[in-house]
């Protein structure tokens, strides 16, 4: 019975090593391919002359957060401003 137990064992670890790869690969590519939206509707926007769904002043705030060099401050208030989840605020925050 030990021995079934590794053999299981020995085949079940590489297999979920090899799955957690693959879905950590996918997730890149998918992170990257999000990235790549974002900077053509960013893109997009611009040239429509369509202005951040947000107030400028607000999100000037962000800006002088992050130009003290208080990035979770700025975080917080742009979560306040616009609303957004935690993921979201870091992440543009992050390409401000």
């Amino acid at each position: 019975m030990d021995i079934a137990a590794y053999v299981i064992l020995a085949v079940l670890i590489p297999l979920l090593g090899a799955l957690s790869s693959t879905q950590e690969r996918r997730l890149k590519r998918l992170d990257r391919r999000i990235k790549e939206l974002d900077r053509k509707t960013d893109l997009i926007l611009r040239h429509m002359g369509i202005a951040e769904p947000a107030d400028g002043s607000e999100l000037g705030q962000v800006r002088a957060l992050l130009s003290k060099g208080k990035k979770i401050e700025a975080i917080a208030a742009y979560r306040k401003i616009t609303g957004a989840d935690l993921r979201e605020a870091k992440e543009a925050v992050d390409r401000m």
